[in-house]
């Protein structure tokens, strides 16, 4: 039995913990679906005040429902945040900019594999809402987060980050576009930027993280062509449920001994390695540059 144990601990992150986050705010992005359901849930039952930033409203209000009921706390807002369009985040951050604190965002939402097309601001649509919708979103909420610190920051990576490379001259993927190699240039960047932000927020009380939540059973994978698709058949039984898939997510919210720690790359519920590229600091600053020119923000 302890070697399953082992082995189902190595497989699945499995943790517990009974911290509270009672008193606490906590955004995440994209809480009526998938994995960041689970994060909501979880959090909603250690009594925290979640905002559920979600594009899809009506779809929203059925899992606010069937969390209150389930968690008993009844303190879980939506705001509507479409991370495809600048115009949406700014007046996301607008109205959370009202509160009076926010200790966790959770950058959870994303898109996968789909086919090309672009953002309202015409960014290529998986480096627009993976990486520059949360960049942005990040950058109008971080006074918020520094007036409330201690707090964190959590962007949702992936092991994918292997698939891409970072195209300074076609962010876009204009002159060519592999969904794959561009949703793992969107996961790279999640690294690279996890890393930049970590060393910027030095000594605020802001904390950053990357996560790899596994290979999740959720709808992200809507857009795999038929090989990869065969290949989920295969590595299905090896694959997590969302449940277990958001145990690092919380993991990197509440655990109480990571306050110390930053820009790390987090995976089953424990630092983890990443690929050289994603530890490129001069990319991570090239990149930071771009990404501020191309939504028309200065981050000193």
């Amino acid at each position: 039995m302890a070697n399953i144990y082992t082995l189902r601990a190595f497989l699945f992150g499995e943790w517990s913990s009974d911290v509270r986050l009672d008193g606490k705010t906590v955004i995440i992005t994209g809480a009526n679906t998938g994995i960041g359901k689970e994060t909501t849930r979880d959090l909603a039952k250690r009594g925290a005040r979640i905002i559920m930033a979600c594009r899809d409203i009506p779809k929203a209000e059925v899992t606010q429902r069937e969390i209150i009921e389930d968690s008993g706390n009844q303190n879980i807002v939506i705001r509507k945040l479409d991370l495809s369009d600048t115009k949406s985040i700014r007046e996301f951050a607008e109205i959370i900019n009202n509160e009076k604190q926010l200790h966790i965002l959770i950058n959870n939402a994303g898109v996968m594999m789909c086919p090309y097309s672009k953002t309202a601001d015409g960014f290529e649509m998986q480096i627009g809402v993976n990486h520059l919708g949360h960049f942005l979103l990040t950058f109008l909420l971080i006074d918020l987060l520094k007036k409330s610190a201690p707090s964190r920051i959590i962007l949702l990576s992936s092991m994918a980050h292997s698939w891409g490379t970072i195209k300074l001259d076609d962010i876009n993927s204009e002159k060519s576009y592999h969904s794959r190699r561009v949703y793992g240039q969107s996961k790279l960047a999640n690294i690279l930027c996890t890393r930049s932000l970590g060393r910027r927020l030095k000594d605020t009380g802001v904390t950053v993280y990357a996560v790899h939540p596994g290979i999740v059973r959720t709808e992200l994978k809507r857009h795999m062509n038929l090989g990869l698709l065969f290949l989920w058949k295969v590595v299905r039984p090896f694959t997590k449920t969302t449940v277990q898939g958001a145990q690092t997510t919380v993991y990197c919210a509440v655990e109480p001994s990571l306050q110390s720690e930053t820009g790390g790359y987090y995976s089953n519920c424990g630092l983890s390695s990443c690929t050289r590229a994603a530890r490129d600091d001069e990319m991570a600053e090239k990149l930071w540059e771009l990404s501020c020119q191309m939504l028309g923000i200065s981050w000193d």
